[in-house]
């Protein structure tokens, strides 16, 4: 005669909710930090170009006084230098042209650095873009995820007519039952021919196993007693009373093999785990 050990419920750790709430909240600190940053950076380049349109206006002004010196000056610089007019003339006309080239040039500089800033700002808030398009994917597919988990967890009548909790078809389903913690599980498997086997505070024990018709034939003993569960099939709760104040016990089978099925036994969480002996 063997027994198999309770297992321990473990504390609800997939909350739907929890975690749909949790991952939109860090979509949307996300979002509020990556629009900072856009507009910060905006700002700044706004103030670069105010500067860099000052700094173009004032090279305009120092040219313009500069030609207004030279005008002015004329006559009593080539007086001085002994020099005509006209040769004077030309070579502050080559001068000019020399300031004028200057300042082009240097309208050119910053017009290719402002358009360097703002190609580099166009490449950020497109990755902030490619980003927040990530996030609204990574979102969907655990939503999807979720919802698929809560599709493969159904709620079935018992043989009773009971209505039961949600039901495990597979060792899958039976380990996401125990993470929410609704209830006690405690799993078995048991072998055609063998004695009673000790599942929490009842036995049970495996009479007929129909491999083809996925069906079996199971005996509960539970206060002295033994229940026949004749001819039951796979994920059909199997309800049974226990116990001084007649707990509603369950028990699925989520496979059949040849002389063998395994499954699990799930009872209220009122009900104190037993001592493992």
């Amino acid at each position: 005669m063997f027994e198999t050990e309770a297992s321990e419920p473990k504390p609800e750790s997939g909350n739907t909710t929890g975690l749909r709430n949790v991952l939109l909240a860090i979509a949307v600190v996300y979002v509020i930090a990556s629009l900072y940053f856009i507009f910060d950076t905006r700002s700044r380049l706004t103030t670069l170009e105010k500067a860099q349109l000052a700094a173009v206006d004032k090279l305009t002004q120092r040219i313009n006084a500069t030609d207004k010196d030279m005008k002015t000056s004329t006559e009593a610089l080539a007086q001085k230098l002994g020099m005509s007019q006209q040769d004077l003339q030309s070579r502050m006309a080559a001068r000019a042209a020399q300031l004028e080239r200057q300042q082009r040039a240097a309208e050119q500089r910053l017009s290719q650095q402002q358009a360097q800033q703002i190609g580099q700002v166009s490449g950020e808030v497109a990755n902030v873009k490619t980003d927040l398009g990530s996030t609204k994917t990574d979102l969907a597919a655990t939503r999807s995820d979720l919802d698929a988990t809560k599709a493969k967890l159904e709620r079935a009548i018992g043989d009773l007519g009971v209505q039961s909790g949600l039901i495990a078809r597979t060792r899958d389903d039976l380990e996401e039952l125990k993470r929410r913690g609704d209830r006690n599980y405690y799993e078995f498997t048991l072998q055609k021919g063998g004695h009673p086997t000790p599942v929490s505070t009842v036995s049970l024990q495996l009479k007929k196993a129909d491999v083809k018709h996925s069906k079996f034939t199971l005996n509960v003993i539970a206060d002295d007693k033994t229940i026949e569960k004749k001819d039951r099939t796979v994920a059909e709760p199997l309800q049974f009373y226990t116990g001084r104040d007649r707990v509603l016990y369950e028990v699925v089978v989520f496979s059949v093999d040849k002389n063998k099925i395994s499954g699990y036994l799930a009872t209220p969480k009122s009900v104190p785990a037993p001592i493992s002996r």
